[in-house]
């Protein structure tokens, strides 16, 4: 399976990336060493969406908290970049597709990014993937 990320990225150029205690959601918590990952810098904090792919070097599972009801998986995650992207891919090019059932890359990356705005690690599907790649 191959992820995502949503975050402040300061330095889209960086050869490496690290990101501490990251929400994740869809699947997101099974992150792993060797993973592929796609790097969106997230605009709410000034970024531009997609900027890079990269493979996961190191991840670390937060421990739960014992006194929230509640709480989403954490995840501490190394990147090294692999790939800058060549194409712009954000959130005013994934708006239109709110069709949430039409099996589109698209509207997997608005619903699992913008539906909810906060930055997090994401499990993405195959044809994302796939989808994703054609922008390097």
């Amino acid at each position: 399976m191959a992820y995502a990320i949503k975050a402040e990225i300061g330095d889209p150029q960086a050869e490496t990336f690290v990101f501490a205690a990251q929400k994740t959601m869809y699947g997101g918590k099974r992150i792993a060493e060797g993973d592929v990952i796609f790097l969106f810098a997230s605009e709410s904090e000034g970024g531009q969406g997609l900027v890079a792919r990269g493979v996961v070097t190191s991840s670390e599972a937060i421990p739960r908290r014992p006194d929230p009801e509640r709480q989403t998986p954490r995840v501490s995650i190394s990147i090294h970049r692999s790939a800058m992207a060549t194409k712009r891919l954000g959130r005013d090019e994934l708006k239109r597709f709110k069709d949430w059932k039409d099996g589109r890359p698209e509207t997997e990356l608005n619903f699992k990014f913008y539906r909810q705005a906060t930055n997090k690690i994401v499990g993405i599907s195959d044809v994302t993937a796939k989808f994703l790649s054609g922008f390097f």
